[in-house]
């Protein structure tokens, strides 16, 4: 399998090192301009100068997701905005999104990742390449589409659409390559067979498999039913983006693009670095981003970190990235999705708190989406059932807009939760 940027990514150890050092350095004397670094730094005691080594990052306080959300919307930018080409805007934990801005420098890089993980993939100029995924992740699919686009490959840009006319296209477009989590395959699987289409009819041959990890068998049970070979990338809704770790033609683990992002793996309740080999929660710090720096960013996915050179030649090192997480947050068909969030829009849209809630995937004819369970109390009630059932579709319209994904709201007697 050919390597997309054979020098970056086959560094040797040594080098590699001195490289992280070196952009450590520059990328924690870029964000100590941050007012928010800055002030971050100084409530620990610490400056950019503690850190003379690798192993000095973890004098450096942690940065977490509701730290996005209070330095909404540009407290977080390390550059003038007359140097931003793209600002994106992505769900939070709170009632503030999470904004994010790249400059024309970051966006190559962006592509450079994507280009070197679909490349690891196999896939090249003669492969057409379909995104779908949930709106929830709309910035992915305009990363994905252009990081094909440098290999050469054809692209048919992420489009929401119903599962049936997705899977029209991919049948009549010849589709080779397909973007979509674990769950969208096996949504398209349930459609392919409902369809009575054999998956000989497709020129589909691999699935590249984002936002969640995929369950215990899930992966082999999809790459049999589709006839195709399945592939992980990994990445954050957040930010950065997606392809941050991808797997190569061994597909024992995803490498981490280490020349553009430092990694730790830490414990989820001391935040002090487990050993070699135990799993944790994965931190990440930016090296090369210019506009929207992140350091020590505590990600809440937990991985292992695995150690031994890699037969692809990649010396990047490997993360095997496990399918729960280190917080309370849930990750549907990729997405994530936060307890505050949904108390916040649910607080809004009523106009008081909710006595009572619960939310919980659920998967129905293997598409899955968001239940809500809400308690009824007098607040909420209603004689009319027209009125229950308009508050009920208002809620679920307003859930669905806001987190990128399907949403069906239960009213229930509080009685009834158990």
């Amino acid at each position: 399998m050919p390597i997309w940027n054979r020098r970056d990514e086959c560094y040797d150890a040594d080098e590699r090192l001195q490289q992280q050092m070196e952009r450590l350095q520059s990328a924690l004397n870029r964000a100590y301009n941050v007012p928010f670094y800055r002030n971050h730094f100084a409530r620990h005691g610490v400056e950019p100068s503690v850190v003379e080594s690798i192993e000095d990052l973890s004098r450096i306080p942690f940065i977490e997701p509701c730290h996005f959300s209070e330095n909404y919307p540009y407290g977080l930018f390390a550059v003038p905005l007359r140097d931003i080409v793209r600002i994106h805007t992505a769900r939070g934990n709170g009632p503030l999104p999470v904004v994010s801005g790249y400059t024309k420098k970051d966006l190559l890089i962006w592509r450079e990742l994507v280009a070197r993980a679909l490349t690891a993939a196999g896939v090249s100029s003669t492969d057409i390449l379909q995104v779908e995924l949930d709106p929830g992740l709309a910035n992915w699919g305009r990363d994905y589409k252009d990081g094909a686009e440098s290999v050469g490959a054809g692209v048919i840009p992420m489009t929401t659409l119903p599962p049936e006319k997705q899977l029209m296209i991919l049948k009549d477009y010849k589709t080779s390559v397909l973007v979509t989590s674990a769950s969208g395959a096996e949504q398209l699987v349930y459609h392919l067979f409902r369809a009575n289409l054999n998956p000989n009819e497709l020129a589909l041959k691999t699935l590249i498999l984002v936002g969640d990890a995929p369950g215990d068998n899930v992966r082999g049970n999809l790459e049999e039913q589709l006839h195709v070979r399945a592939w992980l990338h990994h990445g954050l809704n957040e930010v950065p983006g997606p392809a941050l770790g991808f797997e190569c033609e061994e597909r024992n683990g995803l490498h981490v693009s280490e020349d553009h992002f430092l990694i730790e793996v830490v414990n989820p309740d001391t935040g002090e670095l487990v050993k070699a080999g135990e799993e944790g929660e994965l931190v990440l710090t930016t090296l090369t981003t210019r506009a929207y720096p992140l350091i020590r960013f505590r990600t809440g996915d937990r991985v292992r970190l695995l150690h031994g050179a890699c037969p692809c030649g990649r010396t990047l090192r490997r993360v095997e990235w496990l399918p729960y997480r280190a917080d309370d947050m849930m990750v549907i068909r990729g997405v994530k999705v936060y307890h505050k969030q949904i108390f916040h829009i649910l607080t809004r849209e009523l106009g008081f708190e909710p006595p009572l809630y619960r939310f919980m995937a659920v998967k129905q004819q293997m598409m899955e989406y968001l239940e809500v369970s809400l308690g009824v109390n007098e607040s909420i009630f209603s004689d009319e059932i027209k009125e229950m059932q308009k508050l009920s579709q208002k809620l679920s319209d307003e859930l669905s807009l806001e987190i990128g994904l399907p949403v069906a709201i239960r009213l229930k007697e509080q009685g009834s939760f158990t």
